[in-house]
């Protein structure tokens, strides 16, 4: 099925909304390590910070991986994006993270889809959307802007749920 009017021109839009790839359910890839990525999360949330884990793979194997780390390492920018990130260009000695996925149990916020461009992941596969900072296609979407030199094929959805309700439960344990 075609799609709207409407949405044919969001697509071309260079700030589209609209990931390139919806939901894969059925992909026991995506699940197994978003699945680690949830466990990371965990573990931030075992710390107080804000419950988010991402990992970083190349052909079935572990670059880098990281939890929130802001509250413990009193630094802003200690996303698990981030910080998986950094792992992984160390284990490979390389800036460019070329044929990666990078896994996160929530969308990307503007510093860390930057991080993403700039890191050159082809892959973004996320959990939960962030209607509030979301820059995979919730607000905006800097993963997939055509303006800049490098853009995200962007996975959305794979255990959204579970992402999704570890973040509700921190938050409501907080109130």
């Amino acid at each position: 099925m075609a799609p709207a009017p409407s949405d044919r021109h969001l697509s071309r839009h260079p700030l589209s909304r609209h990931p390139s790839r919806k939901p894969t359910s059925g992909s026991a890839e995506h699940e197994r390590w978003m699945a680690r990525a949830l466990e990371l999360a965990r573990a931030a949330r075992a710390g107080a910070e804000v419950p988010v884990g991402a990992v970083v793979v190349r052909e079935g194997v572990v670059l880098g991986e990281a939890h929130n780390r802001t509250v413990a390492d009193a630094d802003p920018t200690a996303h698990a994006e981030a910080l998986a990130i950094r792992a992984a260009a160390t284990a490979l000695g390389d800036w460019r993270l070329l044929d990666t996925t990078l896994y996160v149990t929530l969308e990307p916020c503007a510093m860390c889809a930057g991080a993403i461009v700039l890191a050159r992941i082809p892959t973004v596969v996320y959990g939960a959307a962030d209607p509030k900072a979301g820059m995979g296609g919730s607000l905006e979407n800097l993963l997939q802007d055509a303006r800049l030199n490098h853009r995200c094929e962007v996975v959305t959805g794979v255990l959204a749920e579970a992402s999704a309700e570890l973040l509700r439960t921190f938050f409501r344990e907080r109130r």
